[in-house]
């Protein structure tokens, strides 16, 4: 027999504004424009242009609230033009009208496939077979490799272009691709990459035959660095020339496809926030994009004041008028969301310079204290989440250089007199060892430990190992290097 019963649960759900205000506070400066341009078009009531009279600061967005549904619509609400006719956020100090026209560079190139789709054209194929190329060519990854097997390849064409081939074919079609340019482009593996360049050395000298020896034959050997089993393999008595041949595969492109721009347009970073260190006093100040000139539509205003005067029972006028609040309401929003957006940026920013105030004066790397979303969140009253928002995609532009925000957060390391010091100050260290060693004798994690603790920093050799790959260092055996 089946029950039935009540329960009651608590829940906390986010307004389509609140929604709408997340998204807005992490789109990057560069992206804002594109997002207002957006909010133009779909809105009739929101105008770009401003007005001679300035927002009250006092008109905070309520993120909190729902808008009214059946509400009785008050005129009186959209006819006040000082609250919101035009809005620049001036009045922070962070307008600079040197940088207003200023545009955001953009690098346009051509893709990697486009290249490789124009030298297909170059080769006398067939439509069956210029078909086949570009399936292929379509399954080449962004750093320039085919890691799709051919007989999957195979499968894509006969199910969606309707063409019978062989692998035999695939290879043959596949041997032509790989003679185009970058060198070493459509290789299925490193070990294919490195033998298609060294095959198209035009001065095919003892060093290149070696090389070419060498990785045919003992890739495995090589990249592992047991140079003494490849001498003794090959039966190499100059040791000169074998150090030759292993220049040459050092100056090899490990990825071809990284010669060209895999997009068709590069952006280049674009920082949100500017500071200038003023004999001390640092002076943040927003991105001019942050401040776009919007206000409310003067013609949807006189809508309202005509239905003042109108017969407010005539259904098709109220029906008119609902339509032009709901787009006002919208337009009212996305002005003061712009607002909040940027105070929040401003309040975040402001904390993190406060928080890193001996950094951002000369800029030492070591001077970076230990920083967690969470030391600003409570500095700030705001949720952690709000700061990774603000984080996670935004950069400053310093008298030292620009940086992403993520950069000053890392986590803490404790010293033998008990302080806490960044985990990039260590990196820094760690590197710096690394630099300096023997590279006849490497040290190994074990020794890097050991040599950061004299140093003074707790640390673990599993934790040296996690900075070392973090910094793209690869293990002692593997920096090992010849006499």
């Amino acid at each position: 027999m089946q029950k039935l019963s009540l329960t009651q649960s608590l829940g906390q759900k986010l307004s389509p504004q609140q929604i709408q205000f997340i998204k807005l506070l992490q789109v990057p400066t560069a992206e804002l424009e594109t997002r207002v341009e957006e909010e133009l078009e779909i809105n009739p009531a929101l105008e770009e242009g401003k007005e001679e009279s300035e927002p009250d600061d006092n008109n905070e967005l309520d993120l909190d609230e729902e808008p009214a549904q059946n509400e009785e619509i008050d005129i009186e609400d959209y006819l006040n033009e000082d609250d919101y006719a035009g809005y620049k956020m001036q009045g922070d100090g962070n307008y600079n009208k040197d940088e207003e026209d200023r545009e955001i560079p953009i690098g346009a190139g051509t893709s990697l496939h486009e290249q490789l789709i124009s030298q297909l054209g170059f080769l006398r194929l067939d439509d069956r077979q210029t078909i086949i190329g570009r399936q292929l060519i379509g399954s080449i990854e962004s750093d320039g490799y085919i890691r799709r097997e051919l007989e999957a390849i195979l499968n894509d064409l006969a199910f969606s272009q309707n063409i019978d081939t062989s692998i035999e074919e695939l290879e043959e079609i596949l041997q032509k691709i790989q003679n185009f340019d970058p060198s070493g482009i459509a290789a299925r593996d490193l070990k294919e990459c490195l033998l298609l360049q060294l095959e198209r050395k035009e001065n095919q000298t003892k060093e290149v035959v070696l090389a070419y020896k060498i990785i045919a034959t003992n890739f495995n050997e090589f990249t592992k660095k047991h140079y003494d089993k490849i001498i003794k393999k090959l039966g190499i008595e100059n040791e000169e020339e074998f150090k030759e041949a292993v220049n040459v595969i050092t100056k090899l492109n490990p990825k071809p496809g990284g010669t060209t721009d895999s997009l068709v347009k590069t952006h280049y970073l674009t920082p949100d926030f500017i500071l200038v260190n003023n004999n001390g006093k640092m002076e943040l100040s927003l991105n001019s994009r942050n401040a776009p000139e919007l206000r409310i539509s003067r013609s949807y205003s006189d809508m309202f004041q005509s239905y003042s005067k109108s017969d407010k029972k005539d259904k098709k006028l109220k029906e008119t008028v609902t339509f032009v609040k709901q787009k006002l309401d919208a337009a009212k929003w996305f002005i003061d969301a712009i607002k909040q957006r940027q105070h929040t940026l401003l309040n975040t920013m402001n904390a993190i310079i406060e928080f890193q105030y001996d950094f951002f004066l000369d800029g030492d790397e070591s001077k970076l204290k230990p920083m967690i979303l969470k030391h600003i969140a409570e500095k700030i009253n705001m949720d952690i989440s709000t700061i990774s928002r603000v984080a996670n995609s935004k950069a400053i532009q310093t008298e030292f250089g620009i940086y992403p925000l993520k950069y000053f957060f890392s986590e803490g390391i404790s010293t033998d007199s008990g302080e806490d010091v960044s985990s990039r100050e260590v990196k820094l260290k760690l590197k710096e060892f690394i630099e300096n060693e023997n590279k006849l004798k490497p040290l190994s994690d074990d020794k890097l430990e050991k040599l950061l603790n004299e140093e003074g920093y707790n640390i673990a050799r599993r934790t040296v190992a996690k900075y070392r790959e973090q910094l793209n260092i690869p293990v002692a055996r593997l920096r090992k290097e010849l006499k």
